[in-house]
């Protein structure tokens, strides 16, 4: 399958539209997954959002729990509460990880389940701020990918931005603890189990490890992601797939439970998820699947995989 590297230089200033948004296609229709770089979003900020949400995951169980809220929410989902595997409808054991959850607060959204305050833990003074300019540069890079996969269709740039006036998105960092800590795995459970994504399109940064990101291809062969340090690792969710009509794959994945080889591993994942306007009626573009609200599909799919 592969998962191919794309440099994004050439859309940015102009010299390669076209060209990028070919490799970005083949890389769509192929594996769903693609790498970026010349994305534009500095290392430093990257590495700063994590060391202060290292920060936050440090602190004893009992300062953690006052943040403590539901999948949809804002703040941190401790472990047990999410089951990613159960998106499909079957009874996967809870996900290895704990998390802190961040997402839309623009006022315009009239929808108070996608669009509610952020909460910074007052522990960590500092991150208000920096997740604050995390998110304005992930929100910019999503619209733009988009604006790539329209120019990618031969169709009009705004073929799927202008459903992105005031759109839903939300942030996980993950935490996937060290096996030393959480010990060993139940037969079937993951630090993410295996899901495909649900809105338009993922950007996640995300660190190297034994217990990584695995893609699964068309032929059911799962396979480790490739690692950049310098790029983020980009796929379509299902309603994006469902928008196109098939033409790109959204692909199932997973993260890999800790490895007795690496007991020590300990990694944090920032993944940005992009969706569209809560209001936004998307219809497949050939027609081939009814017509689905933007805000009612993402629900239903949250809905499926929390615990209890």
């Amino acid at each position: 399958m592969g998962v191919p590297l794309v440099d994004l230089t050439g859309w940015f200033d102009g010299t390669r539209r076209a060209e990028v948004a070919a490799r970005v296609d083949a890389a769509l229709r192929e594996s769903g997954f693609l790498l970026i770089t010349g994305h534009g979003v500095p290392d430093e900020l990257r590495d700063r959002t994590r060391e202060l949400t290292r920060r936050f995951f440090a602190l004893p169980t009992e300062e953690k729990e006052p943040y403590a809220v539901r999948t949809g929410g804002r703040g941190w989902l401790p472990p047990d509460e999410q089951a990613t595997g159960r998106a499909d409808g079957g009874m996967a054991p809870p996900d290895l990880k704990e998390t802190l959850t961040f997402g839309s607060d623009d006022s315009a959204g009239d929808d108070p389940f996608f669009f509610r305050p952020n909460v910074f833990p007052g522990e960590v003074p500092e991150l208000e701020p920096v997740v604050t300019d995390y998110l304005r540069r992930m929100r910019a890079l999503a619209d733009e990918l988009l604006t790539i996969f329209a120019v990618a269709l031969g169709e009009p740039e705004d073929l799927f931005t202008r459903h992105t006036r005031a759109p839903s998105y939300n942030m996980n960092v993950n935490h996937y603890p060290p096996l030393r800590q959480v010990g060993p795995p139940s037969p079937g459970q993951f630090r993410i189990g295996e899901h495909t994504d649900f809105g338009t399109v993922t950007i996640l940064d995300r660190q190297h490890g034994v217990g990584g990101l695995q893609v699964r291809g068309a032929d059911g062969v799962w396979e480790d992601a490739p690692f950049d340090p310098a790029a983020f690792t980009v796929n379509i969710g299902d309603l994006m797939a469902r928008w196109v009509s098939d033409r790109w794959r959204s692909t199932p994945h997973r993260v890999l439970p800790p490895d007795a080889s690496a007991p020590d591993e300990d990694l944090v994942s920032l993944i940005f998820f992009y969706n569209t306007d809560t209001d936004a009626r998307i219809v497949s573009l050939d027609g081939r699947y009814p017509e689905v609200g933007g805000g009612e599909y993402l629900r239903a799919k949250l809905a499926a995989i929390s615990i209890g």
